[in-house]
Parts: C-alpha cells; sequence; structure tokens
C-alpha cells in the first residue's frame, strides 16, 4: 500500500549570508524522513503562487530581514488560512518583515526590544502543557540565547518562557514568550525564538522542540 507523500516548502534568504540556508539545511533530511517532499526557495514571490501553497502542507521560513510585497504577505496569509502550516525560528520567522503588521499577527508575534544580553539562560516550559506534542518528555533546560522583549498576541499558546531578571523599574523575573503555538484559520504555526546560530540545534531539547514543532505545524 503506498501513501501520498506531504509538501514542504523552504522558504530561506535575506540579509544574514549563509545563516537561513545553513540552519535550514539541518531539517531538510528530518522532514524527508516524515514523508514530506521538500522544496526550497530563495525568493518571496513564491508566495503569489496560488497553486503550490494550495498543495503545500508545510512551509518553512527563514527569510533576515527585508520587506515583503502585499500580495506575497497575502498570498502567504491566504495560505495558512486555508490549511498550510508556518513554521520557523529566530528572526527568519518572528522579525522577518518588522514593517507588515498583518504578517506579524499571522506569526503571533515579532521582536520589538533587543536588550542584547546574550548568554545561557533558562528555558522553562509552561506548566500544565507537558501533554502537548510539542513538548511530551522534556523537561526545562539551558541554551545560549539572545534574549529580546517580543510583543505576542494574547491567543497564542505559549509552551516555553525565558525570564528576564528584575531591576529598580521592574521588580521581579519577567517571563517572556520562547515558543509557542498558535491556529490562524485552517493552518497551524508554530514559532521559536531559538536558533540564533545553527550550533544551538545541538542542544537536543532545542532539536528536539523544532523539530516537533515542524510536525506539529504541517498539515
Amino acid at each position: 500500500m503506498s501513501y501520498a507523500r506531504r509538501q514542504a516548502l523552504v522558504v530561506r534568504g535575506g540579509r544574514a549570508g549563509e545563516s537561513p540556508v545553513r540552519t535550514t539545511n539541518l531539517f531538510l533530511p528530518f522532514l524527508r524522513r516524515q514523508g514530506f517532499d521538500v522544496l526550497v526557495e530563495d525568493c518571496l514571490e513564491v508566495y503569489e503562487d496560488k497553486k503550490l501553497l494550495a498543495e503545500t502542507d508545510l512551509v518553512v521560513q527563514c527569510w533576515q530581514g527585508g520587506d515583503i510585497t502585499p500580495r506575497e504577505s497575502a498570498g502567504l496569509r491566504t495560505a495558512v488560512q486555508n490549511g498550510t502550516g508556518l513554521a520557523g525560528w529566530y528572526t527568519g520567522l518572528m522579525n522577518a518583515f518588522p514593517e507588515d503588521l498583518d504578517y506579524q499577527l499571522l506569526v503571533g508575534g515579532t521582536f520589538r526590544i533587543d536588550p542584547s544580553e546574550t548568554g545561557r539562560h533558562r528555558v522553562r516550559l509552561a506548566a500544565g502543557r507537558a501533554d502537548h506534542p510539542v513538548l511530551t518528555g522534556l523537561t526545562d533546560f539551558d541554551a545560549d540565547v539572545v534574549r529580546y522583549w517580543p510583543l505576542t498576541d494574547p491567543m497564542i499558546d505559549v509552551l516555553a518562557t525565558i525570564g528576564f531578571d528584575g531591576d529598580d523599574s521592574r521588580p521581579g523575573v519577567q517571563a517572556v514568550p520562547a515558543v509557542w503555538t498558535r491556529t490562524w484559520g485552517r493552518g497551524r504555526v508554530f514559532a521559536s525564538v531559538l536558533g540564533a546560530q545553527p550550533g544551538d540545534f545541538d542542544i537536543p531539547q532545542v532539536r528536539a522542540l523544532t523539530e516537533r514543532g515542524l510536525l506539529w505545524a504541517g498539515r
């Protein structure tokens, strides 16, 4: 008996040199092992291809900065609305198009303040969400991350947070979203602040979260 394979579209590029290529390359074999045929594109015009997006079960985006046209943005949003999954990490998803508010709402959040605090920080999994497919069997862990203050949609499902220590103006530790999911129409979106560099995925928990997020988002 044969089963129809699913289609994954990897959209990568932007202003960050080889980083989008190197990070997405880490997941191409995984997607193929999970039954996806993988198409890789290095231009955003692909979001205007309605037929291709309708046949795509998962879009993995790693686009480092730049602009997206209204037609491209609308094409991506419509595809997710109709059931195509969207997944990505770090600025390749969360801050790809900072001037496009509709895109930011689709993703569920965007980076707005960079406190320039790179270091090893605790990633805490959301209490009561241990049964979520992205989190099953995982526990809190430490990771070298760049901490950002994100603006997020209250309707996202936060799966993990990173804490900011208090100071004179903000007493106590403040937890901000680090990994979340959301639904958009019939589609699913997975977003993670982890993965600034390819080496970040050497941490088993970061790799597991990301791989599970890709599968969760896929139709």
